[in-house]
C-alpha cells in the first residue's frame, strides 16, 4: 500500500503518463493577467475590441490565459507610464497611446502632415512596424499589434475655423509630435490622460484638443461646442505585453494571443472609421459647430511641417533617420 506522499507521487505520475499516452502533455497553471488602458469611456470601438479579445482569449487558450481589464483611471499609473508599467510588471498586457515620451521612435507614425489617407497609413505602417516592435523589446515588453484612430481634428471651447485660431491657445495633445504642431501655429500643447480631460476643459486649464469624433470627442463634445476639421495627423495606439509574463505562456497561448490581437486590431480600426461620420453628424446635431477644412490651411501646414520630419529623425540618431527613410519610401514621399 502507498500513503502519504508516495501515493500522491503515484498519482501524479499516472496522470502525467495518461495525458501523454493521450497526446497531451501536463496542463499549464492558469495565469490571470491585467490589462490597463488609457480610454476610460467603455462604449469606444477600442474597449469593446478589447471585451472581445479577452474573451476571445479565454476561450482559445481552454482558460490557461484569463484577462481582466480595466479602465483608464482605475488604477494608479498615469497615461504617460503605461509602457514603463508595463516592462516593470504592474501590468500584464496594455493599450498605450501616450508612449512617445518612452519609445520615441514610435511617434513616427504620428507625424504631422506625414501620412495622409488610409493607403498611405497600411504601407507606413507596414514600413515602421520592425523598428517599432524592436524599441518595444528593449523596454521588456512585447509589441503584439497597433490600431489607429481615424484623422485627429481640432476641437475647442472656443470659436476655431483656422490654423490661425490656434494662437495662444492651450491644447491638449497626446504625443510630442501632436505637440510640435500646435506650437508651430502659435499654441501651447498639453499632455493629460483622458480621464483629466474633462476637468481640464471645465476649468480652463485646456480650451481645446486634438482628437476625433469617434475618440475623445465622443465623452467630451458637451464641452467643445466647434470643430475645425483639419486632419493633424494619425494616432496609433499599441497593444503589448509584458515580457517575462509573456514567455511563461506555453507557445501554443502565446502563437493564439498574438492571432488574436492580429485579427482584433484591424477592427478597432474599422469601427473607429466607421463610427467617426456617425459621431460627428450627432455632434453636429446636438449643436456642435463643424468648420470643413480649408485646403490653403493644408498646403500651408504641409510646407511647415516637412522640415519636423527631418529634424525629429536627426535628433533621434540613425534608427529613427532609417525608419523614416523607409517610411517615405513606401509611401513616395
Amino acid at each position: 500500500m502507498f500513503y502519504g506522499n508516495g501515493i500522491l507521487k503515484f498519482a501524479a505520475t499516472a496522470a502525467c503518463s495518461l495525458a501523454i499516452l493521450a497526446g497531451g502533455s501536463p496542463a499549464r497553471a492558469a495565469q490571470n493577467w491585467t490589462f490597463y488602458t488609457y480610454a476610460a469611456v467603455p462604449t469606444t470601438a477600442a474597449v469593446k475590441g478589447f471585451k472581445q479579445m479577452v474573451k476571445e482569449v479565454k476561450t482559445e487558450t481552454d482558460g490557461e490565459l484569463r484577462i481582466k481589464i480595466h479602465l483608464g483611471g482605475t488604477l494608479q499609473i498615469k497615461a504617460n507610464s503605461i509602457t514603463p508599467a508595463t516592462g516593470e510588471g504592474v501590468v500584464d498586457m496594455a493599450s498605450d497611446l501616450f508612449y512617445a515620451g518612452n519609445v520615441p521612435i514610435a511617434g513616427i507614425l504620428a507625424l504631422p502632415m506625414l501620412i495622409n489617407n488610409d493607403e498611405e497609413w497600411a504601407k507606413a505602417y507596414s514600413a515602421a512596424e520592425p523598428h517599432i516592435r524592436a524599441a518595444f523589446e528593449k523596454r521588456g515588453v512585447v509589441f503584439l499589434g497597433a490600431y489607429r484612430y481615424p484623422a485627429q481634428v481640432i476641437f475647442g471651447t472656443k470659436e476655431i475655423d483656422s490654423l490661425a485660431d490656434l494662437d495662444g491657445r492651450k491644447m491638449r495633445v497626446t504625443s510630442p509630435e501632436q505637440g510640435e504642431f500646435v506650437r508651430s501655429f502659435g499654441g501651447i500643447p498639453m499632455t493629460l490622460g483622458g480621464s483629466e480631460v474633462p476637468t481640464a476643459l471645465q476649468r480652463g486649464v485646456v480650451e481645446g484638443v486634438l482628437t476625433a469624433s469617434a475618440g475623445g470627442a465622443k465623452n467630451w463634445h458637451e464641452m467643445l461646442p466647434y470643430n475645425y476639421r483639419f486632419p493633424v495627423n494619425y494616432n496609433c495606439s499599441v497593444i503589448i505585453a509584458n515580457k517575462a509574463a509573456f514567455d511563461k505562456l506555453s507557445p501554443s497561448t502565446q502563437a493564439k494571443l498574438k492571432a488574436i490581437v492580429g485579427r482584433i486590431a484591424p477592427e478597432i480600426t474599422k469601427n473607429f472609421t466607421t463610427d467617426e461620420s456617425v459621431q460627428m453628424l450627432a455632434q453636429q446635431k446636438g449643436g456642435m459647430t463643424i468648420v470643413p477644412v480649408k485646403a490653403d490651411d493644408v498646403k500651408k501646414a504641409a510646407v511647415a511641417m516637412a522640415p519636423l520630419w527631418d529634424r525629429w529623425a536627426k535628433k533621434g540618431g540613425p534608427d529613427f533617420e532609417a525608419a523614416l527613410a523607409d517610411i517615405r519610401k513606401a509611401i513616395g514621399k
